[in-house]
């Protein structure tokens, strides 16, 4: 990981068309309407680091490797449940190398700093996230967890 750099993507707006294009083609590829320009749009509100939501990307050098987000609900079902960490992802060639974890670990740091109670998250891999801490809140359906990760839980 030489020369990684986790930065609120608001620092480096030159990255968003990057990001969103990696948020996009992980997770939103096949949902009619969506598009990396629109993706791109709702990563422009991240314009602050005093507040959510934030952006975090992973720069390898000046490459984007990864992507968090801290949002306020990502879950209609779930209005209640904020924020959200929503849209982590490591790029295929960069996976298995601790960048998820950094991305996740700088993330929750920015949620303690902004006195965040509690960051919900839905996932398909609970295993990553509960080796950093988070707990199951429920499983709603075979292959699908809502998690949390607690107030001061240094992962």
């Amino acid at each position: 990981m030489d020369g990684l750099r986790i930065v609120h993507l608001h620092t480096q707006p030159q990255h968003r068309p990057a990001a969103a294009e990696l948020i996009h083609e992980e997770f939103w590829l096949t949902v009619p309407g969506a598009s990396v320009e629109r993706m791109a749009t709702r990563l422009a509100l991240a314009a602050s680091s005093d507040r959510v939501p934030l952006c975090l990307v992973a720069l390898q050098r000046d490459t984007v490797v990864g992507a968090v987000n801290l949002v306020d609900n990502d879950d209609d079902d779930h209005p209640h449940w904020t924020p959200w960490l929503a849209g982590m992802v490591v790029a295929a060639p960069w996976r298995g190398q601790g960048i998820g974890s950094a991305l996740v670990r700088a993330l929750l740091a920015d949620a303690r700093r902004l006195q965040v109670p509690r960051v919900h998250f839905g996932t398909d891999g609970p295993g990553f996230y509960t080796r950093l801490g988070a707990t199951v809140l429920e499983q709603p359906r075979p292959g699908f967890w809502f998690m949390a990760f607690e107030p001061g839980a240094a992962p």
